[in-house]
């Protein structure tokens, strides 16, 4: 039987450097494009997005909405959900966590009349509560960091030198380390090519930059002076061959590529990443084009493109009982959640968050009611929620997130500050301001951002 194929590309139109003015572009020259390969040359993928967003998406180009919808009725597109929010989710309160997936899960059902099944983890971040948030909103299936889960193996992490770093970017193009070390260890093979199931009953795909990162170097045409000439199509052509035998051997499917679907058409964040270079979302007309050859290549390599349910579906699940052994504050690229937590930006903007929080929480508490019982403080709730969006918090120095980012997470604390102060009148407990007071807040927001706005900014040098 012919190996299955998982393609996920995933969109997060709060990316860091994606200026406002921007975003409508990479709907109609990234996403849409996406979709009308998809349908005329009749693949499958799978597709993740923020509820963010789809809400984008809809405001912005209703029309390719429409045809998101029509891909996912067809079956040729698997909604795949994650944060309504870009945030990091091994980095905040676990209600913070739960709420913006379920926001999002809605915002998948309001417009495309489809509840995703599974669920993507910005940045793979990770800590033991993961696996119970996603299940406890209704996922049953989550996309998986493989390489943070084998440098949870010591032989691992000691075979490959790779260590974590809380200032760092990433380790991302050394992880081929990890193929070298697996290729001929079924043992840890398995996992790339086989769905698990944890102990609470949440199925597991794992994704590995070892087969993504060089697909990512295809589609960008790049070389910058890492590589001696660009990644050609033979390479791309030798690893699906590679892959398919070991799929054939050790399971039933591979997933090459689960990175942003900003890639396709754009040059998205790679100078960011790849050289702390100020080029941000410039066209990059050839990979829609190389994004076709992959997938074209994967089918001549004896591939069936699937959706990731249709994979587990059609798979026998490996017991995995191994994941809480990947470190806490680990993240993909061989780099941490915990990098979010030690920029600049989230020094200043992450106890804020917390703080307004609390606020919320103790005034409920106070009038013995659930928070999203009175709507100014779940209008409150949810605009914290936006004001943990990750992308205003990251790259750390050298480079940094947009000016507009982080302003985009200022504004929404202060609405949520806002929105308490009426929850409080609503509730006639105005004048109880040891629970909340909503002048200080006001002013701690204030100085937060003259902070932030002092800073210097990547893309203004």
């Amino acid at each position: 039987m012919r190996p299955k194929v998982i393609f996920l590309p995933h969109a997060n139109i709060q990316y860091s450097q994606l200026k406002m003015e921007r975003r409508e572009w990479v709907v109609k020259n990234c996403y849409e494009k996406l979709f009308d390969l998809v349908r005329d040359n009749q693949y499958k993928i799978g597709f993740e997005a923020s509820g963010k967003t789809l809400d984008e998406i809809e405001r912005l180009a209703p029309e390719v909405m429409k045809k998101l919808k029509a891909l996912i009725l067809d079956g040729q597109v698997e909604p795949v959900a994650s944060p309504y929010t870009h945030l990091m989710m091994g980095n905040v309160p676990r209600e913070v966590a739960v709420h913006t997936l379920l926001r999002s899960l809605d915002t998948w059902e309001r417009y495309t009349g489809i509840r995703p099944k599974v669920g993507w983890n910005p940045e793979c971040s990770w800590n033991a509560q993961i696996p119970g948030i996603y299940r406890e909103v209704g996922i049953e299936t989550l996309i998986m960091d493989a390489d943070s889960f084998f440098l949870s193996f010591p032989e691992i992490r000691k075979a490959t030198g790779l260590c974590y770093d809380v200032q760092g970017h990433s380790n991302k193009n050394q992880l081929f380390l990890i193929e070298e070390y697996i290729k001929d260890k079924p043992e840890y093979l398995k996992y790339l090519t086989n769905p698990s199931i944890c102990d609470n009953g949440l199925k597991l795909i794992f994704r590995s930059d070892c087969m993504a990162n060089l697909l990512l170097w295809y589609l960008m045409g790049a070389t910058e002076g890492v590589r001696n000439e660009a990644v050609r199509y033979e390479e791309i052509q030798s690893m699906f061959c590679r892959w398919n035998a070991r799929a054939q051997e050790t399971g039933s499917f591979i997933m090459p590529y689960a990175e942003d679907a900003e890639y396709i058409g754009s040059s998205a964040y790679f100078y960011v990443k790849q050289f702390n270079q100020a080029r941000f979302f410039e066209e990059e007309g050839d990979s829609l084009k190389r994004f076709k050859e992959i997938m074209d290549l994967s089918i001549e390599s004896g591939f069936v493109p699937a959706t990731p349910s249709e994979v587990v579906e059609s798979a026998e699940l490996l017991e995995n009982l191994s994941i809480l052994k990947i470190e806490n504050g680990a993240a993909w690229h061989g780099g941490t959640a915990k990098a979010w937590l030690n920029t600049d930006q989230a020094l200043q903007l992450d106890p804020v968050c917390r703080m307004i929080l609390e606020g919320i929480e103790g005034i409920a508490a106070y009038r013995q009611i659930d928070w999203h019982e009175n709507e100014a403080l779940a209008a409150a709730f949810r605009a914290v929620t936006e004001g943990w969006v990750s992308d205003a918090r990251w790259p750390p120095a050298p480079t940094s997130p947009g000016r507009f980012n982080v302003r985009e997470a200022l504004e929404a604390l202060y609405r949520a500050n806002d929105r308490v102060a009426g929850a409080m009148e609503e509730l006639g407990i105005a004048g109880l301001r040891s629970l909340y007071s909503p002048d200080i807040m006001s002013s701690q927001l204030g100085l937060i951002e003259e902070r932030l706005m002092e800073m210097r900014y990547f893309e203004e040098e």
